[in-house]
């Protein structure tokens, strides 16, 4: 029973900022300063008058008593006079202070975001078990209150709790830092059913680092540890490189995007010299350059456990990699190998296809796309393609082999037994190429997967791929994004779609197929086709026309099998997605 139709329809969502009126206020504290030491004033004039008149009467005879008087009272006077003139000050600035500090509490209670009550933990589940993720920790925005650090505290209490009792947990992205993981450390320590960790995106140093050192000592379980999106650094790799030395538990390490450079690769190196349990190391997107490749290398000799290696995105160059090869050549145990990204070259291919030529033991993956390679180093590769008994995937996306070496490829394939997914994808292939690759599929029943999106293939190249693909090959994921084919080609690909019994997740984006390829791939549609499920039409310039097409002819034909359909990004209306929701809902309801 096939599940429910999957459409994935464009829409356009506006969402307008909300605004903040901003808060200002005046005050007069001058004005208010003069009319007090008016008023003052006033009230001082009466006072000496009244004493006058009533001491006029004896003005001879109590002309020194006045004197003294005077002379008695007008320092208190004076002091009485100072004294309010400060606190006519003082009155007008402490009412300034009291309404700012009562505006700042309001502008904070508006702007300053309310502590989202998110749950501490959400669970997952997955066929490795449940898995949870962490909320926010003890080190965000420290100088928010003590409030916000309780709630921050009690729900690392709560998490580390249940931390205890999870195979596989999930805390990335949560900013928790070196004091957050010190506090989880206990907690993960005596953990004895937990296999897999993520640490990544938390603002760990090579500080935090030490903390696994209690964690490995008491959990002999932990099998997973993923610290990727961490700037933990050279420093930060060398401790925990320390503290993995004896460690029999830890088969998966990732340090993706960790800072790395030279130094942290040669105490990897160090590592994998006396590791006997680690197989699978990710290092994709650091600083590593000749050095570090070079030590990797040489630590390949002594080590036989190590089964992937990850170098993506990283600075080995021609060297870097010609010195791989040869550290390749004596391993025993390495299957995978992902080096896309490095600026290898044609030399640089060469070198690595020489030591993998001498592998003891062949590689089931090889992944060199984004290097730079021309048709020249695309020789190297088909050499070692003949050659390899054991290899099944091969990616060489986002090179210039061009036609010529897309040929020399071909060629390879028609002797080779065992490649079962080949990633061509941006390598300037035309239609020669693609025609060369095409009478490949004629005799080769094994490959099941063909990429060769981001090539300028052209409708010849759509006819030339789908009239092998009518009746012969094995292919079950084609994908042809973005490689010009047009409405013509489309028309080929429909036709082989007719007859074809295979093909189970076509990829057709961005090929300026507009409604005529659209009507042309329903027709199709209503035809009776047990294999296909997925359909992606996105990026195609198709309207209306074309919406209703298709949705006609998913509601005519009640045995067909596509269950995901894309086309986001297209010119369709709401007429067109109301049909097409409706032909959804038509199918799901056949299929239940």
């Amino acid at each position: 029973m096939a599940s429910p139709s999957t459409f994935s329809l464009s829409s356009n969502l506006q969402i307008k900022p909300r605004e903040l009126s901003s808060l200002s206020s005046s005050y007069g504290s001058a004005p208010l300063l003069s009319s007090r030491r008016r008023c003052f004033g006033y009230r001082r004039r009466v006072a000496l008058r009244v004493s006058a008149r009533a001491s006029g009467s004896s003005r001879s005879s109590a002309a020194g008593r006045r004197v003294y008087r005077q002379s008695q009272g007008e320092p208190q006077l004076a002091i009485a006079v100072k004294a309010k003139e400060i606190a006519s000050s003082i009155v007008p600035a402490g009412a300034f202070v009291a309404v700012t500090f009562v505006l700042w509490k309001l502008v904070e209670k508006i702007l300053m975001p309310k502590p989202t009550r998110s749950s501490l933990v959400e669970e997952k589940a997955s066929k490795q078990g449940i898995t949870w993720s962490f909320a926010a920790g003890t080190n965000l925005l420290s100088g928010m209150g003590a409030k916000i650090e309780r709630e921050s505290k009690q729900k690392l209490n709560e998490f580390a709790k249940e931390l205890r009792s999870f195979r596989s947990v999930d805390m990335s992205g949560r900013n928790f830092g070196d004091d957050g993981l010190y506090f989880l450390a206990e907690s993960l320590a005596y953990n004895q059913t937990v296999e897999e960790v993520d640490f990544s995106a938390n603002g760990i140093t090579a500080a935090g680092v030490k903390a696994f050192d209690r964690v490995l000592q008491s959990n002999i379980f932990l099998k997973c540890l993923n610290l990727s999106g961490n700037p933990i650094g050279d420093d930060g790799v060398k401790c925990l490189c320390d503290i993995l030395v004896d460690n029999t538990g830890i088969e998966k390490l990732q340090l993706n995007s960790a800072m790395l450079g030279d130094e942290g690769a040669k105490a990897i190196a160090e590592l994998l010299k006396k590791n006997s349990t680690l197989h699978i190391l990710e290092l994709n997107n650091n600083m590593i350059e000749y050095s570090g490749f070079t030590s990797i290398a040489g630590a390949l000799l002594e080590n036989n456990s190590l089964r992937c290696i990850h170098l993506n995105g990283n600075y080995g160059g021609a060297l870097g990699v010609a010195a791989f090869g040869k550290g390749v050549e004596g391993n025993k145990s390495l299957r995978e190998l992902h080096f896309h990204g490095n600026s290898i070259g044609d030399e640089g291919v060469r070198a690595l296809m020489s030591g993998l030529s001498l592998h003891k033991v062949k590689l089931n993956i090889l992944d060199i796309s984004n290097n730079g390679i021309s048709s020249r180093g695309a020789f190297h590769v088909a050499e070692y393609i003949k050659r390899s008994k054991s290899l099944s995937w091969l990616n060489l996306y986002m090179n210039d082999i061009g036609d010529e070496g897309a040929e020399k490829i071909a060629e390879a394939l028609k002797e080779n037994r065992t490649v079962t997914t080949i990633d061509l994808g941006g390598n300037n292939i035309h239609t020669n190429g693609v025609n060369a690759l095409a009478q490949v599929l004629k005799d080769n029943p094994v490959i099941t997967v063909l990429e060769l999106a981001y090539n300028p293939i052209g409708p010849d190249g759509a006819k030339a791929l789908s009239e092998v693909l009518k009746f012969h090959g094995k292919i079950q994921i084609l994908k042809l994004g973005w490689c010009k084919i047009g409405p013509k080609g489309a028309e080929f690909i429909a036709d082989t779609l007719k007859y074809n019994t295979t093909i189970s997740t076509l990829d057709l984006r961005a090929n300026g197929l507009g409604d005529d390829g659209a009507v042309c791939l329903a027709r199709s549609l209503k035809v009776v086709n047990e294999a296909l499920t997925s359909l992606d039409l996105a990026f195609n310039e198709i309207r209306d026309t074309g919406a209703f097409a298709i949705a006609q002819a998913l509601k005519a034909n009640e045995d067909v099998a596509v269950t995901s359909l894309n086309l986001a990004s297209n010119f369709i209306t709401k007429l067109g997605q109301s049909a097409l929701t409706d032909a959804r809902d038509h199918a799901s309801a056949t299929h239940t």
